[in-house]
């Protein structure tokens, strides 16, 4: 029998709480519920062999998965209503293995706490309204100041065009380890060869419900959706434990690979989980808590939706 952890207890706890707010969708993942899966191949350039073993992101062309999706619980949410759009990539490495990058469009993470993460869905379950008028949720972030420079972002950010023009972020750090052992901090982008296209929530609504699906289908029929893979590379006192911090802009970058997002996947189930500990050899995670927290809260997840929960 699996014991459980303080950490699995809050996750399921956290689980929960998104279940309560947002309702229970039998099947589909707790967040980011309404995602379309597509078939790519990632080619290293092998700028990275220097900082890393891993094979993916030195010398060995992989297969992938590749997960868009919208951030909503609900998998009936509009896209316009979803500011926060995700991008998950599954690679498919020697010998069955596999290994995750998960990134959306925001650059930073709401809280460095699970602890925090879960105080705060309490706080907007407490609501007496069943969707906040803006002022509560300007109470709400105010209540915890390391979340403040999320919510100002999301209030900004505009909704992608396509999913192929969005820049995603792995939020994140991690260690890249080489033959040598030395570990270098880095983060992790998605950048669109297409380039970077943006809507305005007018333009948004305007559209259907699932524009971005609609369109995204579209495209691939005429031609190859790319992403350039861009490994930031940390300096000294670049925090590698806090997801709510940027690192600053003028941080040396390694153009990594090109990741082809080529045709929608067949699959009879959606059973992928993409867990973003999942590293291989020459990739380690960073003492992120959000980044650990993450592994339990996936499990927890997919186990509900296999069960058809």
């Amino acid at each position: 029998m699996r014991v459980e952890t303080s950490e699995t207890v809050l996750a399921k706890r956290t689980v929960n709480r998104i279940e309560e707010i947002a309702g229970t969708f039998p099947g589909y993942r707790r967040a980011h519920a309404k995602g379309m899966l597509y078939e790519g191949t990632f080619t290293p350039t092998g700028e990275a062999s220097a900082y890393t073993t891993a094979s993916h992101l030195r010398e060995t062309e992989v297969q992938a998965i590749v997960r868009f999706s919208n951030s909503s619980p609900n998998p009936s949410t509009a896209d316009a209503l979803a500011a926060v759009k995700g991008m998950s990539v599954q690679f498919q490495l020697p010998n069955d293995a596999v290994t995750n990058l998960v990134s959306i469009t925001l650059p930073i993470f709401v809280t460095k706490s699970p602890q925090i993460f879960f105080d705060i869905l309490n706080t907007v379950k407490s609501f007496k309204n069943v969707k906040p008028h803006f002022k509560d949720m300007v109470n709400l972030f105010a209540s915890y100041p390391e979340s403040r420079t999320a919510f100002q972002m999301i209030r900004k950010l505009k909704h992608t065009k396509s999913y192929a023009t969005g820049r995603y972020y792995a939020v994140h750090a991690f260690y890249l380890v080489n033959e040598q052992g030395f570990r270098t901090p880095v983060k992790f982008e998605w950048e669109p060869e297409a380039g970077i296209e943006t809507l305005s929530i007018k333009e948004a609504i305007s559209l259907p419900s699932d524009y971005l699906g609609i369109e995204m289908s579209e495209r691939v029929k005429l031609e190859e959706v790319r992403f350039r893979l861009q490994i930031v590379i940390g300096e000294q006192g670049d925090s590698t434990d806090d997801p709510t911090k940027e690192w600053p802009k003028d941080r040396q970058r390694i153009n990594a690979g090109v990741l082809r997002v080529k045709t929608k996947a067949i699959v009879e189930q959606d059973h992928f989980v993409f867990d973003p500990t999942v590293l291989p050899p020459g990739i380690e995670c960073s003492d992120d808590e959000i980044l650990s927290f993450r592994k339990d809260a996936y499990s927890v997840s997919y186990e509900r939706r296999k069960k058809g929960q």
